[in-house]
């Protein structure tokens, strides 16, 4: 490791990001409880081959322990982009790779959003989420 690039705000991010990640996988039951089970996993949408987005759940053991995980592969951020989730309720944006803590440009949810009683990807409520530039966020039900 070239721990010297520390000093380099933008290594310093990448830094700040893997750490974040780890502890929030290590604290979110979803992430790391059914790692190995095919029932922690479940697309949302892999087929959005327009906008390539991605996202998908990870669930915990527990019903209601569940995370959200959208991924733009493109440059361009996504305004009012919509994904299905399995509760309504406030969606709290856990990580976001764009946060300027981590180097990026600060796009992202402002903390979290609203599910709607809007249908999408075959769930009765849907999230309208800003996804940020060759981004990635995580979000969970709030409280979780």
């Amino acid at each position: 490791l070239e721990w010297h690039l520390l000093r380099y705000p933008p290594h310093r991010g990448i830094l700040r990001w893997v750490g974040d990640l780890n502890r929030l996988y290590r604290r979110l039951p979803a992430l790391h409880e059914r790692d190995a089970d095919p029932e922690g996993f479940e697309w949302v949408d892999f087929s959005d081959v327009e906008k390539s987005v991605v996202s998908y759940l990870r669930r915990g053991h527990d019903v209601d322990e569940v995370a959200l995980v959208a991924c733009n592969c493109t440059p361009v951020p996504r305004y009012g982009y919509r994904v299905g989730v399995p509760f309504g309720g406030f969606w709290e944006e856990l990580l976001n790779s764009d946060a300027t803590d981590y180097g990026g440009s600060g796009v992202g949810n402002l903390g979290g959003v609203n599910a709607e009683r809007v249908p999408a990807h075959g769930r009765r409520c849907s999230i309208s989420l800003t996804l940020p530039p060759l981004g990635v966020v995580i979000l969970a039900p709030e409280g979780v």
